[in-house]
């Protein structure tokens, strides 16, 4: 795994993950690293709930991705080119280098993003789709209706759908996939909680009720939960992939490649540009930027900034581009009774001490200072940067009134797991020495930082990227591994995931979020942004939240 200035770019990851029907991990559902999941300890009886399984399984998927080659592939003989609208010669075959191999295709049970990434909007679409902004847009619906007690959707299909087979694709797909996960509590079913019931009410028409209005339910079915697949077909989903995307999966080599073919009978509007894409994992990313460098790949995604410098520097062959994504970088603190930093002082002092500027410069400055636990891409986002400014005097004046100074400084550690390095931890001691903390930087295993944080609740402070979008209800939940517990905050919370409107959501989050950042029971370092440097030729690779949304059908590469 790379580092930038020894942090981690992309290490551990809070987010969603693979559950059983009882809530607890499924046998089937192995993430992309068993191993680590094997080693987690057993948990305390009054343990986590199913977020536990979550972080998990997206910890193991996500915490060693960190490059994303695009490459040409196919060889000049025999090759035959495609012409874009402007008369462009496109290459017939692209290959695409990830970190992570899946274990499987089977993304109803198989936990972690290197899935979504490659198979949601390539291979198998949703009922609605995610754009590179986060927001929802149409796909197998054209159009939909939400009543006015947020109690029933009406979705409208586009018509003449085909599955990759040939089949049909109409509203009993639809209905049969959605009820499907809920039955069998597949990947996301939790997020479907409120879902009383999904009908096909005619061909081209899905109507679902609910038993409470969720406020989030669309942006839901942009992932896995409202994936669509063909109720009739017979296929080992492990190894094999029957969608309605502009691609198919022609070849999968577990832990190798995924060969992915444009789907001749595609229906929509998004036809593929390249004819053959084919995803191969590779696992060094010194050769991978190598690879750039004399021409093997076109791509490299996400690349730390000092990897990328040289590429930036050359700009007549490389174009260097930080995207948007939603990981935050959460330094949080026990706001447990009877924790060093149950003293709000502390907890402000410790912010105020915090010189974001710095740490992120010293990141190579692609990533943006975040003041609050919604990241821009986000509903509710508004930025509280401006809550606590970097001001050292502030921050001895609150160490002071709470009895501490670098004569008599507050002992406390940092936990957190040895995937980002020792840099943060360095940067962070240095920072809040001068205003009377000692802090002990423990850098620890996953394993033992999942037992001893997460599960137990046994730290001072700890350092997590938590990367999944929509994740502002781990603040509403008293039991998670923070201890984080305000009622006006939960309140607020819930009247906004009931809302009606997404003007109504977005303000009640707002005012949530604002109230925890005043609270101060974390501080956010920055919200990561993922660097891509392309090779000049290649257009269409999406730069903003390519590791989760990463459509491929426009890209093409020109030589």
């Amino acid at each position: 795994m790379s580092q930038d200035n020894g942090a981690q770019d992309n290490g551990a990851h809070a987010g969603s993950g693979a559950t059983g029907a009882n809530g607890t991990e499924s046998t089937t559902a192995a993430t992309t690293d068993a191993s680590l999941a094997a080693r987690a300890k057993n948990p305390k009886k009054n343990g986590p709930k199913w977020w536990l399984i979550s972080l998990i399984a997206v910890i193991a998927a996500i915490a060693v991705v960190v490059g994303v080659t695009f490459a040409f592939s196919a060889n000049d003989e025999g090759q035959t080119d495609t012409s874009g609208a402007s008369g462009a010669k496109y290459a017939d075959s692209v290959t695409v280098g990830l970190k992570l191999a899946p274990t499987n295709l089977d993304i109803r049970t198989t936990a972690g993003s290197a899935l979504d990434q490659v198979l949601i909007g390539n291979v198998y679409e949703g009922i609605v789709a995610r754009d590179s902004k986060n927001q929802v847009a149409p796909a197998i619906a054209s159009s939909w209706e939400e009543s006015k007690d947020g109690l029933t959707y009406t979705f409208h299909l586009n018509k003449n759908m085909t599955f990759s087979n040939g089949d049909k694709l109409d509203a009993e797909d639809v209905a049969w996939s959605i009820n499907e996960l809920i039955a069998k509590q597949y990947h996301d079913a939790e997020a479907l909680a409120a879902v009383i019931k999904v009908e096909a009410k005619d061909a081209d028409t899905v109507v679902m009720t609910l038993k409470t209005p969720n406020s989030n339910l669309l942006w839901t079915l942009t992932g896995r939960a409202g994936l669509v697949f063909d109720k009739d077909a017979k296929y080992d989903l492990k190894t094999q992939a029957i969608g309605s995307g502009p691609y198919t999966v022609s070849k999968f080599v577990e832990n190798s490649s995924i060969t992915l073919k444009a789907n001749e009978k595609y229906w929509g509007n998004n036809k593929a540009k390249t004819p053959t894409v084919v995803i191969n994992y590779l696992a060094d990313d010194n050769a991978a930027v190598n690879a750039l460098k004399s021409g093997d790949v076109q791509v490299l995604a996400p690349i730390t900034e000092t990897l990328a410098e040289p590429f930036a520097s050359d700009p007549d062959k490389y174009t260097v581009k930080a995207g948007n994504g939603t990981d935050k970088y959460v330094l949080a603190f026990n706001n447990a009774s009877g924790s060093k930093l149950a003293d709000k002082r502390i907890r402000q002092a410790i912010r105020y001490a915090i010189n974001h500027k710095e740490i992120i410069a010293s990141r190579g400055g692609a990533d943006k200072a975040l003041g609050g636990p919604i990241p821009s891409l986000d509903p509710g986002y508004e930025d509280l940067t401006g809550l606590y400014p970097y001001d050292q005097a502030k921050a001895k004046s609150l160490m002071a009134e709470a009895g501490y100074s670098t004569d008599k400084p507050l002992e406390l550690s940092l936990t957190y797991a040895n995937i980002y390095g020792t840099e943060l931890g360095d940067q962070l001691r240095s920072q809040l020495k001068p205003i009377g903390i000692d802090l002990k930087v423990n850098v620890v295993e996953f394993s033992t930082w999942l037992q001893d944080v997460y599960t137990n609740h046994d730290f001072d402070i700890s350092l997590v990227d938590h990367n999944e979008s929509h994740d502002f209800y781990s603040w509403a939940d008293p039991t998670y591994y923070f201890g984080y517990d305000n009622k006006d905050v939960q309140k607020l919370y819930n009247e906004g995931v009931a809302a009606t409107s997404d003007k109504e959501r977005d303000a009640k989050f707002a005012e949530a979020a604002k109230l925890i950042s005043e609270d101060a029971p974390a501080d956010w370092l920055f919200n990561y942004r993922v660097t891509t440097a392309t090779a000049k030729g290649v257009e269409g690779f999406p730069f903003d939240l390519n590791q989760t949304v990463m459509p491929l059908y426009d890209v093409t590469y020109t030589k």
